[in-house]
Order: structure tokens, then C-alpha cells, then sequence
């Protein structure tokens, strides 16, 4: 059966996108065509342009006088945004980048939402959060999709009434720019893409330090990844910084409480992906960087009290390690083709993380309560790239280990040309005992940003609802997988969005008291990019066309992103008893 699209209609408007202007450092303002009356998700789309979603640029309040080492930075900035390293590739150029609906938003207080379809099931009273890059202020120059600053639109729901809110992460990064009023911090993924910029951008950031316009040493993330809830707090992630503790108000706002070492434990990054253990509460986590150890593994107990580091010295180079995955025995570690590239950055004037293709991509399993790195089992895998993890567990009593991932085939244009990449879903297992790896595709569709019932981490699961490429970073629909499936194609359900209409991330509920592994729902914001309405839509999980069962009409559009969360409402009130 052919599932049914969801359609969202409204008032069409224009076609046409201005472009955004790249040289003054303001702040970011949308306007848009207001909200026409409810209507209901239809079948079949009526014909409508697409919508047009204007930038305007409104001076910054600045909260102090500019001083003259300001203007003769901000001067040497401009000068380098404009003739040493321009915006030229289409991946970084921002008029590109920050189009239709990834254009940036204004913060929204909390707004009540109207539900125009169904009701909202009452094992969603809780909060739905959805992280991603927004860029507080428009680019003075090379802008790449990761590079904009954290922000969190959160659905806070109520006894089915829902209410949206978006605020930035206050992360130190965010503070120091919003208080000078222009942008301070370098873009690390497309600021130096060559030996010129490089140089220039490194001698232009610390010529910020010394002049005392910022100080690194309090993180430099933009935590515009995901979320975790773990030890009762709540934490917005990115990788290149600690996590930053969050707060949901009962009334809906989004508070940021502050960056978080865990009792001083944690003095560097850590990962977006930590891996949450469902029996145990225990969290799984590391980070990886440019300097050895390349990889650090490190765990907390129940309670967020962090374990000593494990350093994994056997990662002999520094490789793109975003994510990973846990069983009840082990942590796995793919170590694969992407990496830090200084040659074709200083010889081609290309990104410093890139494909190497004369590596061999290896998958490392580690005791996960390993001390120390020396009972960890390394495997090489040709050709198994992986940027995201779904699940792993073991099995024949820990002697085999299956891994559930996205396969990215076209490694050398996840940087600059996502729109190319290509990631096929893999079932792999591996045989401790022999160390041999056998591989299942399970789809052969474009699939990534995946995700379980939460309930099955690190343990044998049956189904994954993942996103579906159009191609990426957009997502035209979710699939539902079975793994157990023997078949060339394991797709048992399916949702498209239908024509101009564009999704995220699925996220799995579980319906109360719910006894099978699907039985729950998947929750997502759905964007319609010919009217500019977005929705947050409700899937019933079990359902072969994962049928819209609710549907509620945000009051303006919430921009595409990454990764989101539920957080029931007890988990919600833990995290305001643990901040009081």
C-alpha cells in the first residue's frame, strides 16, 4: 500500500529568496507572511510557489562603546572575509547556506500552539526539543552549516495543550558576541579551508585574545547538536566544548543553567552522542581531538559522577569519531576515513578535515568498563564509514557483537557536497572469538539520522525508524526497519511528507504501558517550504504508513536542524528539583 504524504496548505506567497549580506556583523531578523487559518494534513497537494522568507538586518544594541583595538580587528576581519579567503565555494558561501528554511530565526518566548489534527497522546505531556545551528549573527564571511550558534525549540506539552519556545544556548561563545555586538569567534568549519586563511584567521584569533575580547579557556562550543538527559540534568551537547546544563520552566521557557565540568572531572570536550544505558542510568561517553590521545573514552556512574579517562592511544592519527555505540559489554569505536587533512588544505585550499582514503577503516571493541585501553580489539572493515551509530548488542553469550549503522558511500563529499552523500544502513557482525566481520545492507535507500526505542540501547532490538535523504540535508520522510529481516529490503513502514515538505530527525515515544518495542510514537517538526507553516507531527509507530495521528501548527517556522529529544514530564520535574 502506498503510504499517504503529509501536506501542509496555506496562503502561498513569493518564490524568491534575497540574498544576505555578508559584510556588517548584525543580528538576525526573519519576517514572515503571517499563519492562515488551521487546516488539516490532506493527501494530495494543491499547486503553490514557494514561500519567500526574508532576512532583514537590524543594527545590534551594543552594550558598550566600540574601543579602537575592536575596530581595527573587526577592519583586519573584513579584510580577510573580503580578499584573502571570500566565501567562493557554495558550501560556504552563506547566501547558499542560510536559504529557505535554513535561513536563521529571532529567539520566541513561550507561545501557545493550536492542535489541527487529532489530539496529543497523553504519554507526550513532556517536552519535545530539537537542537541545531542558528547564527546569532548573519556571517561576515565563510559560513558552514555546523558553524552557527546553538539554539532549542522545545514543544512543552501539558495535558495535550502544547507550547513552543526557542532560545539560543547561552554558551559563553553566545554571551561574549551578544555583549560586543559582532561576531568575535572564528568559524572552525569553514574559516580555514587554506594556508592564507589559516594563517590569517589564526593570527586574527589571537590577536582577539590578547586584547582581552575573549577567553578561550571558558569553551568556544556552540553546543547546536543534540541533547541527553542523564543524573537528572538536562544537557544541551556539541562536541567541541562541555556540555551546557538546560532547564524546560513549567510554563515552556528554555533556561540555560551553564557549562557543566561535573564536579571539575570534565576539563575538555565531550562527544554530542553520549550513550545513556536504560538499566542502569550509567552514561557513556569520550571525546577525540588533533593531538594525542586521538580518542579518550570515559564513563559516568548513575548519579554523574565521572570515571577516570581512558586514553586510547592505538587511534594513531586524528579521525572524525562523532559517534559510537554500547552493548551491555562493550563500547564500539569506528575509526574511519575522515580526518584531519592538513595536506590537501595547505596544497588545495581545501577543508583541514577531510577523506583519507589510503586509510582502512577499522571498528575497535573495548570492555566498557576497561580501566585502561589494553583489552581493546581492533578490526579493520574496508569501505564502513559511519558518521552516526543506531544501536549494538551482543550475542552467543558475548562472543559475537552486532552493530546496526549508517555505511556512508560517498566519504569525500561529506564536508562540502551533502547533497552527494549517500549512507546505506548496515547490520554488522563480528565474531570476537575469530575476528571475522560479516556485513547485511538493509535498505537501499538513503538513510541516516536513525533512531530506537530508547528503552532498547545496547540491547537486541527489532525496529529503527530513520530519516530519508531527498537528498541530504534535507529529510523528505521517515522508514521503518526491521532488522531481523533476512530480505534484500527491510522496510515495513513508511511516511513521505509530500511535495515541499521537509522534516528531521524522527524521535521514538513509547506509548504508556507499552509492552512490544514499537508500540509508540514517532515525533518530528515537518516544515511545508511553499507556505512556510511548520507542524510538529505525531506517527503512530506500529501503523505499515506510520499514519499522523496528531497535529499541531507551530506559530512560526522552526528552521531545520539536527538532533532532538522527549523528556517526560517526571524527568522534567527531576531536572527543576536538581537545580533547586
Amino acid at each position: 500500500m502506498v503510504p499517504k504524504p503529509i501536506i501542509v496548505t496555506s496562503q502561498p506567497t513569493s518564490s524568491t529568496s534575497p540574498p544576505l549580506p555578508l559584510l556588517n556583523a548584525t543580528t538576525v531578523r526573519t519576517e514572515e507572511k503571517p499563519q492562515t487559518q488551521s487546516q488539516s494534513i490532506r493527501s494530495t497537494p494543491p499547486p503553490a510557489p514557494a514561500p519567500t522568507i526574508k532576512t532583514t538586518r537590524v543594527e545590534a544594541k551594543r552594550k558598550s562603546e566600540p574601543w579602537v583595538p575592536a575596530l581595527m580587528l573587526n577592519a583586519f576581519d573584513d579584510i580577510i572575509n573580503n580578499f584573502i579567503d571570500p566565501p567562493l565555494k557554495p558550501s560556504v558561501d552563506p547566501r547558499r547556506v542560510l536559504t529557505q528554511n535554513f535561513a536563521p530565526v529571532h529567539e520566541l518566548p513561550p507561545t501557545p500552539c493550536e492542535v489541527v489534527q487529532g489530539s496529543l497522546p497523553p504519554c507526550l505531556d513532556g517536552a519535545y526539543i530539537r537542537n541545531g545551528p542558528n547564527p546569532q549573527f548573519l556571517p561576515r564571511g565563510p559560513y558552514h552549516l555546523f558553524d552557527g550558534d546553538g539554539m532549542l525549540h522545545a514543544l512543552r506539552i501539558s495535558q495535550g495543550k502544547p507550547t513552543l519556545c526557542s532560545r539560543y544556548v547561552k554558551t559563553y561563545k553566545y554571551k561574549v558576541e551578544n555583549d560586543a555586538g559582532f561576531p568575535l569567534f572564528p568559524n572552525v568549519f569553514s574559516g580555514f579551508n587554506s594556508l592564507a586563511a589559516s594563517a590569517a584567521r589564526g593570527s586574527l584569533t589571537a590577536a582577539r585574545v590578547l586584547a582581552g575580547q575573549y577567553n578561550p579557556a571558558n569553551g568556544i562550543g556552540l553546543a547546536n547538536t543534540s541533547l541527553a538527559f542523564f543524573a537528572n540534568r538536562l544537557f544541551a551537547l556539541g562536541e567541541s566544548d562541555l556540555p551546557y546544563a538546560v532547564n524546560i520552566t513549567a510554563n515552556g521557557d528554555v533556561e540555560t543553567v551553564g557549562r557543566y565540568d561535573f564536579e571539575g572531572k570534565l576539563a575538555f570536550s565531550m562527544t554530542a552522542h553520549p550513550k545513556i544505558d536504560p538499566d542502569t542510568g550509567e552514561c557513556f561517553a569520550f571525546r577525540y581531538g588533533p593531538v594525542p590521545p586521538f580518542l579518550t573514552y570515559f564513563r559516568f556512574d548513575p548519579n554523574g559522577r565521572k570515571h577516570p579517562d581512558v586514553p586510547i592511544f592505538s587511534v594513531l592519527s586524528p579521525s572524525f569519531l562523532h559517534d559510537f555505540a554500547i552493548t551491555k559489554n562493550y563500547a564500539i569505536f569506528c575509526d574511519i576515513q575522515l580526518g584531519m587533512n592538513p595536506i590537501d588544505m595547505l596544497l588545495y585550499g581545501g577543508s583541514p578535515l577531510g577523506s583519507v582514503p589510503s586509510k582502512v577503516p577499522r571498528i575497535g571493541i573495548l570492555p566498557r568498563d576497561a580501566k585502561d585501553e589494553s583489552m581493546i580489539k581492533w578490526l579493520e572493515v574496508p569501505g564502513f564509514n559511519i558518521m552516526h551509530a543506531i544501536n549494538a548488542w551482543d550475542e552467543d553469550d558475548g562472543r559475537t557483537v552486532v552493530l546496526v549503522a549508517p555505511n556512508i558511500l560517498s566519504l569525500e563529499h561529506a564536508m562540502e557536497r551533502m547533497e552527494l552523500v549517500h549512507a546505506v544502513v548496515e547490520k554488522v557482525r563480528i565474531n570476537l572469538e575469530t575476528g571475522i566481520v560479516t556485513r547485511q545492507p538493509l535498505s537501499a535507500r538513503n538513510l541516516d539520522f536513525a533512531v530506537i526505542n530508547p528503552a532498547y540501547v545496547g540491547k537486541k532490538n527489532r525496529f529503527v525508524y530513520a530519516a530519508v535523504g531527498d537528498p541530504m540535508p534535507k529529510i523528505s520522510g521517515v522508514v521503518k526497519l526491521d532488522v531481523s529481516s533476512k530480505g534484500e529490503d527491510s522496510v515495513v513502514g513508511c511516511r513521505m511528507y509530500g511535495d515541499g515538505c521537509y522534516g528531521g530527525e524522527p524521535f521514538f515515544v513509547a506509548r504508556e504501558e507499552a509492552v512490544e518495542e514499537d508500540d509508540g510514537y514517532l515525533v518530528s517538526y515537518v516544515h511545508d517550504e511553499r507556505s512556510g507553516e511548520s507542524k510538529f507531527v505525531v506517527m503512530d509507530a506500529k501503523s505499515p504508513e506510520l499514519e499522523v495521528v496528531a497535529a499541531v501548527r507551530l506559530p512560526r517556522r522552526v528552521p531545520y536542524g539536527f538532533h532532538g529529544l522527549f523528556v517526560k514530564e517526571s524527568e522534567l520535574r527531576k531536572v527543576s528539583l536538581s537545580l533547586s
